[in-house]
């Protein structure tokens, strides 16, 4: 519910960073509640996407690639312009198990040790836009490895259908 209640303006609307209100292809920038705002050695920001169909990177085909690409270029300018941060100095990511099914895309400093940024669990949004740009079905198909923690509901689930 907080997703929407920032998407709907209705939370945290003083905290958006930058906004493109398409209700398809748009998203919300916000600072992550783990980021104190004051160094941007640890900068951490989410994007929110405008669109309630899209849960997870398995959602993702290639009618999403102007989504995507609107979150990575016009998010990039927004830090830069904001923060002063360049591109080249940004991770910029999805996880896959995402930790909540809204899709949201991470945005880090390069050096940051953000929490989940191991290739188990992120995935770089340019390579997801590579990979849909090639086979626009690429995350219905694709195996997709990901660590769980001992204490997490999901591993429990598949250890009660043995599939661990």
């Amino acid at each position: 519910q907080w997703v929407y209640n920032i998407l709907e303006k209705k939370a945290e609307a003083d905290r958006i960073v930058h906004e493109n209100p398409d209700p398809c292809n748009g998203f919300v920038l916000v600072p992550d509640f783990k980021w104190n705002q004051n160094q941007l050695e640890d900068l951490y920001l989410i994007a929110l996407v405008h669109r309630r169909d899209v849960k997870s990177l398995r959602d993702l085909t290639a009618e999403h690639l102007p989504l995507l690409r609107n979150i990575l270029q016009e998010g990039k300018e927004a830090v830069a312009k904001r923060y002063g941060v360049p591109a080249s100095q940004l991770r910029i990511y999805l996880h896959y198990q995402p930790s909540y099914y809204h899709l949201h895309v991470h945005f880090t400093a390069l050096g940051y040790d953000a929490p989940g940024i191991s290739v188990e669990r992120a995935h770089l949004l340019a390579d997801v836009i590579d990979n849909l740009a090639l086979d626009p079905a690429y995350y219905q198909k694709r195996a997709l490895t990901f660590a769980l923690r001992a204490d997490e509901a999901l591993l429990k689930k598949f250890q009660e259908a043995g599939r661990v």
